[in-house]
């Protein structure tokens, strides 16, 4: 809260009075307040943000700007947004009312402006920003972004932020190769399950993953391995010679977290996600 002090000087041939030093302090009577709609963010993530503007005086305050720095931070000498405002998403309500959207800047950074509060009253706006390829998403990364009110009568700009962090997630995905893709009786027959995890956790032993599969033709003398290192049957794995259907047994499966990697030049995130690859080979 600013203060101020003043002084009075009462002065006649001679002389000079001074009188007491008296001590004020300075309130606006616009108020700002940004939260954030969950406190986490994921990559390419669309968070909403409210900023609430209350007007405890008299008269309305008008031409009023806001703008949003959306969360941008330094690497080495550039300035990096690691959201991007989303288009179209900014509702606009005094008093609770709707209210037809005003000028909107996607920036960065984002501008909102001819802004006005009722007197006794207050606005709130409503926005979405994406996550983009700036953000950070290693588990303790986050995003602070500012919220900034200036114009109309204020005698300085006001401000209010919110901080989402990263998720921890993982983000499993599996792809299926063969090898060869035309095979006769009698011989052998590769199958390659590549496990990839985009996410910055680790998905580990007590996540009981289970990968099931029925092969067709069915497989004889199988030979499994994980991540190079072999399987055996009934302690990783199961197999249903008649049937064909093999299972691996929970717990057995993991896949590290990805490892995120930023281009010192632009600033771009770039995710290597985990990997662990399981191999079954038999003899048609």
């Amino acid at each position: 809260m600013p203060s101020f002090t003043n002084q009075a000087t009462l002065s006649y041939p001679g002389a000079v009075l001074r009188s007491n030093i008296v001590t004020g302090n300075l309130v606006d009577v616009l108020t700002v307040a940004k939260t954030a709609v969950g406190s986490g963010y994921t990559a390419g993530e669309k968070l909403s943000y409210i900023v609430t503007l209350a007007n405890a005086g008299t008269v309305a305050l008008t031409d009023l700007t806001l703008t949003d720095d959306l969360a941008a931070y330094t690497l080495d000498t550039q300035t990096l947004t690691p959201l991007s405002y989303v288009p179209d998403s900014l509702l606009y309500y005094q008093n609770g009312v709707l209210q037809s959207a005003p000028t909107v800047t996607a920036g960065p950074p984002m501008t909102v402006t001819g802004l006005t509060v009722p007197a006794e009253g207050s606005v709130t706006v409503v926005y979405q920003a994406q996550v983009n390829a700036l953000a950070p998403l290693a588990v303790g990364s986050v995003l602070t972004n500012t919220a900034t009110v200036t114009g109309g009568t204020l005698s300085a700009p006001l401000t209010a932020s919110a901080t989402v962090t990263a998720g921890a997630e993982s983000a499993l995905s599996i792809a299926k190769a063969m090898s060869p893709e035309t095979v006769t009786g009698a011989s052998e027959l590769t199958y390659t399950f590549i496990l990839q995890n985009a996410g910055n956790t680790e998905v580990a032993a007590e996540a009981a993953l289970v990968l099931t599969d029925t092969f067709d033709p069915l497989l004889h003398q199988l030979a499994v391995s994980y991540n190079g290192t072999p399987w055996s049957a009934n302690v990783n794995y199961s197999y249903d010679a008649a049937t064909g259907l093999f299972t691996t047994l929970a717990g057995q499966l993991t896949v590290p977290a990805a490892q995120y990697t930023q281009d010192p030049t632009t600033g771009v995130w770039t995710t290597t996600p985990g990997v662990s690859v399981l191999t079954i080979t038999g003899t048609v």
